[in-house]
């Protein structure tokens, strides 16, 4: 693999690290997503840093990016554009919506209403925008970075199924720790990290990571292994609702991008075990077994990981062995 592409990756995630203190591990796995050419859905509580790490990456990759805070009262032209009429040309103009750029932050996605939501589904599926009849396609590289309060807070409803397989991981921030809450605690704003983040990439070498990333070499056991961890979630006794097969998609290229980030150019098992769970999370839905029992959705893909044997492997002649 192209060693300076590998490099220019790792000093990426150095860069947004500068803004993100504290969460590499949530840093790496937006960084795989990107790469993946995926869509990224962060759920957690108010204040611990979505939108900040949305941010970081817009400023390092140089990319064009646009920020939607999600109300109830947001409508789909507000999102994708409108078409106004121009009484000199006597013609409707397209007047571009924020969608239109490399990088979309939808600010707690979960506070709209379906309509729009649906319309930006088109968006993140199709990768382009209808207006008026007329398709138009939206720049490329183009990811959705959305955040989600928790369901149940005020204001908030819950993303159809259909949505949320569009997200390619699902992920967390979580609180920070110790140390890092020290520093916010003695008066180290967000604002001092993001001056310090310079712009590395453009959107064109983006791309080029992206090709890299995809070019990863996969065995015929990885892709047994892959299937058999997607069909244990649909013969699960505690799951309602599997992974589907766009999840299995998401998967084989998230453990391309994992396997980059690892610095190789073919992907191990255990490149498909650290993404699976961040894949599959919100693909899966629990039955009426589980809830009552009190069991989470990671506790199940947990069990899954450690009950479907892997493929052993030679890495030093990329041999498999079933």
């Amino acid at each position: 693999m192209g060693d300076m592409l590998y490099k220019k990756a790792i000093r990426i995630m150095e860069e947004v690290g500068k803004g993100v203190k504290g969460k590499e591990s949530c840093v790496r796995k937006a960084l795989s997503a990107i790469l993946a050419g995926g869509h990224i859905l962060i759920e957690d509580v108010p204040g611990v840093g979505k939108t900040t790490l949305a941010m970081a990456f817009g400023k390092v990759m140089e990319l064009k990016n646009q920020r939607v805070q999600f109300t109830p009262d947001v409508l789909p032209a507000d999102i994708v554009g409108f078409s106004m009429y121009h009484k000199e040309s006597g013609e409707f103009v397209y007047c571009p919506g924020p969608v239109m750029c490399n990088l979309f932050l939808a600010d707690e996605i979960n506070r709209t209403s379906p309509k729009t939501q649906s319309a930006l589904l088109e968006v993140m599926e199709e990768g382009s925008v209808t207006v008026d009849g007329v398709t138009r396609l939206v720049p490329k590289p183009f990811v959705v970075m959305a955040t989600q309060n928790p369901i149940g807070s005020a204001g908030t409803q819950l993303l159809p199924e259909s949505q949320l397989d569009r997200f390619m991981i699902c992920m967390s921030m979580g609180y920070p720790d110790a140390e890092n809450e020290i520093e916010i605690a003695r008066g180290r704003s967000v604002k001092d990290g993001m001056d310090e983040i310079n712009q590395l990439i453009t959107a064109e070498e983006l791309q080029e990571l992206m090709d890299e990333a995809e070019a990863a070499y996969v065995h015929e056991h990885v892709y047994r292994y892959i299937v058999k961890l997607i069909t244990a979630t649909r013969e699960n006794s505690y799951l309602e609702l599997g992974v589907s097969p766009r999840g299995t998609i998401a998967l084989t290229k998230m453990a391309k991008a994992e396997a980059f980030l690892n610095g190789r150019d073919y992907v191990l098992p255990e490149d498909v075990r650290q993404v699976f769970m961040d894949v599959a999370k919100h693909r899966v839905v629990l039955n009426t077994k589980a809830r009552v029992s009190h069991i989470t959705p990671e506790a199940v893909l947990a069990s899954i990981i450690k009950e479907v044997p892997s493929p052993s492997i030679q890495k030093e002649k990329k041999e498999y062995h079933a």
